[in-house]
């Protein structure tokens, strides 16, 4: 990872929604989603989203933004739980129960009581515990297995799958009323195929965290690796670029990663002719974090070389002449990378927003970027 500038970590914080990071349009939308929902401490939220994607965080971040957060968020995996453990760890049991019940157990809905349950993996709940969930959504009570009467508990659940469930409800396999009930509120996570703007923001973060977390000096990034990440399509989406920082941290001892350092999955489907250029840079230049100048200086300059093997034939060199025709080179240049943006070209070339719009005009450039 590079040395970033001393304000990039703020600008990390920026992008952070209670653990979630994205500044992506489409992020946003998430996170101004996130905040209406929360507002509402008592209707039900239907997580979606691909394995990897952060369902629990966003489960989480809908807690810790209500008004439910001094109480606990009590997650649940229905799919890691065996069927037959997964009633009396949600409801619970009383002493004498069945065999073993040498005492009451309190069940993980009871101990959400004031905050949140998540139900992570809903779709895997067997029938007859669906039908226990929906009292509890629509009567606010439960029965610990082998109780005689009912419990009252003020909670909210936030669900999550990964499923189709409305193909599981026409299989007959998922209730259909505990899914109209849960589904008050749908939202959906975007994979991270569909934000790509947001990788090297993550990989800021998961290079800061791991560097710090194994004490040592962090990783720079050059352009054309960024390039082979930013293609990649990530279908194991945030969580496998945090796993595949990790394992680079542990893995690699240089200060800059290369090619080779990437896993096969990721560089036989890199090809460098067929990248889109232009959407790299539009990303690089929006959030310009990651690589230092030093590694992608020689793709930008490569692009605005002035051909110089033949000046020297004719003898002595116009000099100022010679670098103001570099100079124009590297604005038009910027200018096209930020179709037109004044402001990031600006930063782009390290020069101040009315420095470049004094040399647009005395150049005559007006336009000729487009």
């Amino acid at each position: 990872m590079s040395v970033a500038p001393n304000n990039s970590i703020a600008a990390i914080k920026h992008t952070i929604f209670h653990g979630i990071i994205g500044e992506t349009t489409i992020m946003q939308n998430l996170f101004e989603l996130i905040r209406k929902i929360s507002a509402d401490d008592f209707a039900t939220v239907l997580v979606r989203g691909e394995s990897g994607t952060g369902k629990e965080l966003v489960a989480k971040a809908i807690h810790r933004h209500s008004s439910r957060r001094d109480k606990h968020f009590v997650p649940v995996n229905c799919a890691a739980i065996p069927d037959d453990l997964l009633e009396s760890e949600l409801f619970g049991y009383t002493k004498g129960a069945f065999t073993g019940a040498a005492s009451n157990k309190i069940g993980r809905i009871q101990h959400a009581d004031g905050g949140t349950l998540f139900l992570d993996e809903i779709g895997d709940m067997k029938p007859t515990l669906q039908a226990k969930l929906l009292r509890v959504l629509q009567e606010k009570e439960f029965e610990p297995v082998g109780a005689l009467k009912a419990t009252s508990v003020d909670i909210r659940v936030v669900a999550a799958t990964h499923c189709d469930l409305e193909q599981l409800v026409s299989e007959g396999t998922f209730r259909e009323d505990l899914y109209y009930r849960l589904s008050v509120i749908p939202l959906q996570i975007p994979p991270l195929k569909d934000r790509k703007a947001d990788i090297p923001i993550l990989l800021e973060s998961f290079l800061e965290h791991h560097a710090t977390e194994r004490k040592r000096e962090k990783f720079s990034i050059p352009q054309h690796v960024m390039a082979a990440l930013l293609t990649y399509n990530w279908r194991g989406n945030v969580r496998e670029l945090e796993n595949l920082v990790q394992q680079l941290s542990i893995l690699c001892t240089g200060k800059e990663i290369q090619l080779e350092d990437l896993p096969e999955r990721i560089t036989e489907e890199f090809n460098p002719e067929d990248v889109d250029q232009e959407l790299i840079d539009s990303i690089l230049t929006a959030t310009p974090i990651i690589t230092n100048k030093a590694s992608a200086a020689p793709a930008q300059a490569r692009d605005v070389a002035i051909e110089t093997e033949n000046i020297w034939e004719e003898g002595q060199v116009d000099f100022k002449e010679l670098i103001n025709d570099y100079e124009s080179q590297l604005i038009i240049k910027a200018m096209k990378m930020t179709k037109g943006n004044k402001k990031e070209a600006a930063k782009l070339l390290n020069l101040k927003r009315t420095t470049l719009l004094e040399k647009i005009k005395k150049k005559g450039l007006q336009g000729k970027w487009e």
